[in-house]
């Protein structure tokens, strides 16, 4: 018998604008005794059947919603289905710009709670951040399977988040060939080098794709100085844009040596391009101090806030970054600046540059606002899909 879990009274107002989460607090009382992933039905104060959804004892999220069909079983068919769903909304996407990498699944925004896919070539790499996802693995690799039989699967749920869900973290391939230590892809004719097995999140920034196109427009005849480059990804759209030179600083050395082989895959002229390994608020400052100036400078750094009890000290650190930036920025020069942190609205992050221009005696105009790529959609009824922000400044 199927395990359902009974809402507290006046809590099925989300679900029933079809809101994908079941918090720990709305949950009233759990009949039967559900594995952790199962699948529970979920049933309102007044006996009403809303949804189906996979079962998470120790996360605060209890559960994440598969469903709104009553009878609907959790099954090959269905993430076929869903993938295949997905799969057409990004297919012209994928002609349009040439794509050999892509995000297949980007979890509930496309109504597969915790399961996010990227492809790379003819590699399949997952991500299964939730209880309920690591309960069908199995099902979603035979899905996949079936669907894109000419790919090996790899995955990268090597991630902490997984202790949130009870989970431990693991990679490794679920079907066909382990991937080699670099995989090519394509976007807008420029090639990519991927490190699936190590790199960061499933090995490359997909979501940056709109956005490295966009800064090539402020980059010819510049000197760019590309902050938190990664593989150099940034960097690379400079170049090909004409930039004067690009400076691409980062604090792993495997990254700037791919960054580096990335400018040789689309032979561009390496002698207008800097290496440097440094921590990039100390470059900053370093940069300060010797009167070096840049003409562009790309802030793409990592999420500084995981939770809401880490918002304060993330605020600080984009004010931080966007202040000493500005001072080694040549008057009338462009600003590239991003926060990935979901729980930083665009308003906040807006108020949090312009207190930093303001501290750094520098006016500063919003000129372009930049999000994630098409391929990371938010569904209307999950707001939350929406991470990436992005601000174009021109600063005096």
């Amino acid at each position: 018998m199927t395990g359902q879990i009974i809402l507290a009274k006046g809590k099925e107002k989300a679900l029933k604008r079809k809101h994908p989460w079941i918090f720990s607090g709305a949950v009233a009382k759990v009949k039967g005794e559900p594995a952790m992933g199962e699948t529970v039905d979920i049933i309102s104060a007044g006996g009403e059947w809303l949804a189906s959804g996979s079962y998470s004892p120790e996360s605060q999220i209890r559960v994440r919603v598969w469903h709104y069909d009553r009878g609907l079983e959790i099954d090959q068919a269905f993430f076929e289905k869903r993938i295949k769903r997905a799969q057409s909304l990004r297919d012209d996407l994928i002609a349009e710009k040439g794509l050999t990498g892509y995000r297949l699944i980007a979890a509930e925004s496309d109504s597969l709670p915790g399961i996010t896919i990227d492809r790379y070539n003819d590699f399949l790499v997952c991500q299964l951040l939730s209880a309920g996802a690591e309960f069908h693995r199995d099902t979603l690799v035979a899905a996949l399977s079936v669907l894109y039989p000419e790919c090996s699967i790899y995955e990268r749920s090597d991630v902490a988040v997984r202790k949130k869900e009870g989970l431990e973290p693991v990679k490794g391939v679920l079907k066909g060939e382990e991937p080699p230590e670099a995989v090519i892809i394509e976007e807008n004719g420029i090639k990519i080098e991927v490190d699936i097995k190590g790199g960061h999140k499933t090995g490359f920034y997909l979501d940056q794709r709109d956005n490295r196109q966009a800064a090539a427009k402020y980059a010819k005849g510049k000197d760019v100085l590309n902050c938190f480059s990664y593989t150099g990804g940034f960097g690379i759209y400079a170049l090909q844009a004409g930039a004067k030179s690009i400076t691409n600083v980062d604090l792993s050395q495997s990254a700037l040596d791919i960054a580096k082989r990335n400018m040789e895959h689309n032979e561009l002229d390496l002698s207008k391009a800097e290496f440097e390994r440094a921590d990039v608020f100390k470059l900053l400052r370093k940069y300060r101090e010797e009167g070096r100036k840049f003409d562009t400078i790309i802030l793409d750094p990592p999420k500084f806030a995981e939770n809401k009890a880490q918002m304060k000290g993330a605020c600080r650190g984009y004010k931080d970054i966007n202040f000493v930036a500005m001072q080694v920025l040549k008057p009338g020069g462009t600003l590239l600046t991003f926060s990935c942190s979901g729980l930083m609205e665009v308003s906040l992050f807006q108020k949090i540059v312009a207190d930093a221009a303001l501290d750094a005696g520098r006016d500063a105009y919003i000129v372009e606002r930049l999000s994630q790529a098409a391929d990371h959609p938010t569904a209307s009824f999950y707001p939350e899909g929406y991470y990436l922000n992005g601000l174009v400044l021109k600063v005096l």
